[in-house]
């Protein structure tokens, strides 16, 4: 994304032009098309070079995704419990949006996802019957199995999440930057994130939760599959799965073509309520009493446990489980982040740090948890009573695990067919949802971009976990999930670090958001504060900031680079629609810059989020933003006079030659 300002939304009837952030866009489009091809043609060549790319990396990285992800939650703790938990995502004076009973149901809705339902039983019962160490089938072996699903599931899941979501959020509502991963390295390579290095990291994001999407597109057929199997005796096979891949995702490009954002709404709540209804099923129907008392003590082992887990690399007793189960977690988690962390970012203008991080934290893993006892603990149970050999079952055929189970309920074929509909309805949220938030990394973060990008990113994902499928199943789902998330997360990493950087610089009002209103000091002259008060208040529209740009702007920074002319220096001025930039060298002691740019306002929308259109009330609107090379914020200079301009300007020049000895 090339541009920071926010783009109009369009009118329905552009809905076929281009608009596209073109190096971004092309080149995963590239990349996604030619991985779907080769393992199209290539099947078996294909399944050869997963099998080596995971054993690789496995070998080789394995033990940066373990440190990386431990260093993760530490790092999202020690932000929880320092100052910086104070700091808002947001103006100083801003407020949620959200209620908490409404920020705690959607992020709730964050929690939930294919993965979950296809896990909930088979993940438990696997560890179980085949634990990393020890003997399977017994009480401990289940006792560790809970314990192990917590560890995937739980805070370190949320603590990825929290990364990627915390930088959005914060540098977009804070620090009015574009929500765009990209934005949270401003603080270590500023201006260069809207070149060849903005664009890489935008194309690992896209690359990162395409696979993502597509592995957690490839988990939902398998069990989908399964379910018709168990309901109607429909074969389990791949072209059968390949099919359902393409009416599912033929579904979910419907609702694209036919703008149907609130039936995706609410869509999205109905998932909600029947992955509430199952869970309450199973609680009711199963052995309540003793899941409660599973659910507190599976809690408690998982805290005490919940260090040694984090670092367990089996260094000394090397074992396929730590790739197939924890690298496999950390890889999916990572390239969901993007995904996930755009929406809980969306959600959360307005809270504190501190309150973002404990909110997103410990809210979706305690229902994780609940979710994972129910109808793990169910399974177990059901097998260690000799009810039904649901171990021995799903040695066999993983996604039926759940059928299993819920076939030794009351009313089976009732329940098995609301956990079908349930996945086929995660499957086309997931699929639409995940071709908008890569829309709006290769668009630019554009607030309405082209209808047909939308449906052309919902396809590819479609066709990945078709592929994925053809070449190796599970395996290849796993080893896409583990080999996108590998550059995304050095990404992550230095997020981290561009985070800590930006925050060590944070004093009260110190938010570059419009909540900064006031007049610069040294900037003030007679404009009486009724004339102020307008300017401030009043939305502008482009072509108005856009003349304040070329009318006032321009002629203040001419003045002044003319001046510089006969002081020995060499002032250089650039333009384009958007911005005009004064830099002025001085050697070995660094370059004076001061830059307006006119900037677009609105709070960003998301999959969850009705798209907002050009009628609605709230409409983009744009303001002069200033800043210079002094590290200070971006103030906002809407409405200034030239002379307010200069005078604003030669504070941070008098700031720049005092900082560099360079004299008053």
């Amino acid at each position: 994304m090339n541009d920071p300002v926010l783009k109009e939304p369009a009118e329905s009837g552009e809905n076929f032009r281009i608009k596209i952030n073109a190096p971004v866009f092309l080149t995963s489009a590239v990349l996604i098309l030619a991985f779907a091809l080769f393992g199209a043609l290539f099947p078996e060549r294909s399944k050869q070079i997963f099998d080596a790319l995971q054993a690789g990396i496995v070998a080789d990285f394995g033990w940066f995704y373990i440190l990386t992800v431990a260093g993760f939650l530490v790092f999202v703790l020690f932000l929880m419990l320092s100052r910086y938990g104070d700091v808002k995502l947001g103006p100083d004076d801003s407020e949620p949006e959200y209620s908490y009973l409404s920020w705690f149901a959607m992020l709730f809705s964050a929690g939930m996802g294919i993965g979950l339902i296809f896990f909930g039983v088979a993940e438990p019962i696997q560890h179980y019957a085949n634990p990393p160490v020890g003997e399977g089938g017994t009480i401990q072996a289940a006792r560790d199995a809970m314990v192990l699903t917590f560890f995937h599931w739980g805070l370190h899941a949320w603590a990825i999440y929290i990364v990627v979501g915390l930088a959005l959020a914060y540098f977009a509502f804070r620090r009015g930057l574009p929500l765009t991963i990209r934005s949270a390295l401003y603080p270590l390579i500023g201006d260069r994130i809207n070149g060849p290095i903005g664009h890489a990291i935008d194309i690992f994001a896209v690359l990162g939760t395409m696979f993502g999407v597509a592995t957690s597109l490839g988990l939902g057929v398998l069990q989908v599959n399964a379910g018709f199997n168990y309901l109607i005796g429909l074969p389990v096979s791949v072209p059968v799965q390949i099919g359902l891949i393409a009416a599912i995702t033929g579904m979910a490009t419907l609702s694209v073509v036919m703008g149907l954002d609130k039936g995706v709404k609410r869509l999205s709540e109905l998932n909600i309520i029947l992955a509430g209804l199952l869970l309450a099923f199973v609680l009711i129907t199963g052995p309540t009493i003793f899941l409660f008392q599973a659910f507190v003590q599976n809690v408690g082992a998982y805290l005490g446990q919940v260090v040694p887990r984090t670092f367990r690399m089996y260094a000394y007793e090397p074992n396929p489980w730590l790739a197939n189960w924890t690298l496999f977690y950390w890889g999916w988690w990572i390239a969901w982040s993007p995904f996930v962390g755009m929406f809980i970012a969306r959600i959360s203008r307005g809270r504190t740090i501190r309150q973002f991080i404990a909110g997103v934290l410990l809210v979706p893993a305690l229902f994780t948890f609940l979710w994972m006892t129910v109808f793990g603990n169910s399974a177990i149970a059901m097998d260690l009573s000799g009810i039904a050999p649901i171990a021995a079952t799903v040695k066999n055929n993983l996604p039926v695990a759940l059928f299993e189970v819920l076939g030794q309920l009351p009313l089976a074929s009732l329940a098995s067919g609301l956990a079908t509909l349930l996945v086929i309805t995660f499957f086309v949220t997931s699929a639409d949802s995940g071709a908008l938030v890569i829309d709006m990394i290769t668009s630019g973060a554009a607030e309405n971009p082209p209808v047909w990008q939308r449906v052309f990113w919902a396809c590819c994902a479609g066709a990945v976990a078709g592929v994925l499928l053809v070449a190796g199943g599970l395996q290849a789902l796993q080893t896409a999930a583990i080999t996108s998330a590998l550059p995304f997360s050095v990404v992550m990493v230095f997020i981290c670090y561009g985070l800590l950087r930006a925050l060590q610089t944070e004093t009260r009002g110190s938010a570059m958001d419009l909540a900064i209103t006031g007049v610069p000091a040294g900037a003030r002259s007679p404009v009486s504060w009724q004339s102020r008060l307008s300017a401030i208040t009043r939305h502008h529209d482009k072509p108005e900031v856009s003349a304040f740009l070329r009318e006032t702007a321009k002629p203040a920074l001419q003045a002044i680079a003319g001046q510089f002319d006969g002081s020995g220096l060499s002032p250089e001025i650039s333009e384009d629609e958007d911005v005009i930039d004064l830099k002025i060298e001085h050697g070995e002691r660094g370059t004076f810059r001061y830059a307006i740019r006119a900037r677009g306002f609105r709070a960003p929308s998301f999959a969850w989020a009705e798209t907002r259109k050009t009628k609605d009330g709230e409409r983009t609107h744009y303001r002069a933003m200033a800043h210079s090379s002094e590290g200070d914020q971006p103030h906002d200079v809407t409405g200034f006079s030239s002379d307010q301009l200069i005078n604003d300007l030669l504070n941070r020049y008098a700031h720049f030659r005092q900082s560099r000895r360079l004299g008053p």
